[in-house]
């Protein structure tokens, strides 16, 4: 553990665990499986920037989310 010290701090203090990492990780592989055939690298990234977000943007024909504010 005092190798290991820094890393431990730092994890605390980013509030990062390793099944968070590991989440992330998974949804990434399952995003680049999805995307396979697309001719541009482009849109594979906007793709992963949308999945590993918490953007959630307008969809035509459906009706807007309201999102709750706690404070």
């Amino acid at each position: 553990m005092r190798k290991r010290r820094d890393d431990i701090v730092r994890a605390v203090k980013l509030n990062i665990s390793n099944a968070r990492v590991e989440a992330i990780n998974n949804k990434i592989k399952v995003t680049v499986r999805m995307g396979y055939g697309f001719k541009n690298a482009d849109n594979l990234i906007a793709l992963l920037l949308l999945r590993c977000s918490d953007i959630q943007p307008q969809l035509p024909g459906r009706p807007l989310k309201q999102i709750k504010i706690v404070a």
